[in-house]
């Protein structure tokens, strides 16, 4: 990140981040705009680098993409590293995102089956000649007048998979431009009272796809593991919002 940018973005410490830790591992709520590894160009703070200073030998598990906010584990030795990434390997591992899509949808169990192809470059699409197998159930959560906010529980982990299923079933999230989601102003939902100073160009709710990592759990050596992550403050303003305006 430039100087300039630092200035601009001040990123908390990463024991701010952490909502569980114990020998083997460590758990943080991922702020967005954070990637989780290492980008190609090793120019960007990210979680792998600030969790390696915080301890030597961490690994980051999974990632989530860089603008998506939420639970993020970390292991602390080689050996938890394996066992959680075989979890994840064998589909063990009970994962629970929440998102805000535009339109009312009443999802109920929804259970969407599309094979995604990774074409690279971060571009996917769904094929069902070449494509991975990939699975996701839906289930609205809560309904606003032009919103919904819903539970997504990726059974499967490709790229973007939460993204493009919901993208298929006309539930695109908000401000996820690559599939079509459109941004979200106050202006659109508080009709009353509503003003912008003047030159003042009105911003997005949101200035990023409304997706949380709400939940995980797993089990390590018989041992089992459960964790939430609160909403970060852009994600909780918009929901508050929406209530607030669009109900």
């Amino acid at each position: 990140m430039q100087e300039s940018e630092n200035r601009l973005f001040k990123f908390p410490k990463f024991e701010d981040l952490i909502i569980h830790e114990d020998d083997n591992l460590i758990v943080i709520n991922k702020p967005p705009f954070v990637a989780s590894l290492d980008d190609r160009a090793g120019s960007e703070i990210n979680i792998l680098r600030l969790a390696k200073k915080y301890h030597p030998d961490a690994q980051v598990c999974h990632r989530l993409d860089k603008e998506t906010s939420g639970i993020l584990l970390i292991a602390k030795n080689p050996e938890t590293y394996r066992l959680v990434s075989i979890e994840f390997e064998r589909r063990r591992v009970n994962k629970v995102y929440h998102a805000v899509i535009g339109g009312t949808h009443t999802f109920d169990d929804l259970h969407v089956n599309l094979p995604i192809l990774n074409q690279g470059q971060k571009n996917v699409s769904i094929d069902r000649a070449k494509g991975k197998a990939a699975e996701t159930i839906f289930n609205s959560l809560q309904y606003f007048k032009h919103y919904t906010l819903v539970e997504c529980k990726p059974i499967t982990g490709r790229m973007h998979q939460i993204r493009i299923h919901l993208a298929t079933q006309h539930a695109a999230i908000v401000n996820d431009e690559m599939y079509r989601g459109k941004p979200i102003f106050l202006s659109q939902i508080k009709k009353r009272g509503f003003t912008l100073a003047k030159n003042e160009e009105e911003q997005p709710i949101i200035k990023r796809f409304a997706l949380h990592a709400r939940a995980v759990s797993f089990t390590i050596n018989e041992k089992a593991y459960a964790f939430e992550a609160d909403y970060p403050k852009d994600f909780a303003t918009l929901l508050r919002l929406l209530e607030k305006f669009d109900s």
